[in-house]
């Protein structure tokens, strides 16, 4: 798990190997992205398992705030490379792999009630607005 790299995106720029992206600007920095912004890192890893450990291992640090002490900045905050890769290595050495991985199974349950939950808000929405219209 610890074979990762790190760079900063360049719009227009594919990648072949298994990567995901994460938010380096705003009060949200730190945040892992699927899709790519403009103001994001990319962390490339070797195996799909790997960055899908890593992507929910920057989903728990931006979670627990731990990005937000390195943040920079006073009118748009934002956490630089070293700093982002600090991050992730602490937690890396600090974390052991079998607990790691029963963490990461129940994040995937978590994020998706927490998605299925914004569907239904949406559909919720959507009858609010089908109702009013009627």
């Amino acid at each position: 798990m610890s074979t990762y790299e790190i760079k900063t995106h360049q719009l227009g720029r594919t990648y072949s190997a298994p990567h995901f992206f994460i938010l380096n600007k705003g009060l949200n920095s730190g945040k892992p992205l699927d899709q790519p912004c403009p103001n994001c890192f990319v962390i490339t890893t070797r195996s799909e398992q790997t960055r899908e450990s890593l992507y929910y291992l920057c989903l728990s640090l931006k979670t627990g705030r731990f990005f937000s002490y390195y943040l920079k900045g006073s009118v748009i905050p934002f956490i630089c490379i070293s700093d982002a890769k600090k991050v992730i290595n602490t937690a890396l050495q600090n974390n052991q792999e079998q607990q790691w991985k029963i963490k990461v199974e129940k994040l995937k349950k978590i994020n998706a009630f927490e998605e299925n939950l914004q569907q239904q808000l949406a559909a919720i929405k959507q009858l609010k607005i089908a109702l009013l219209r009627s």
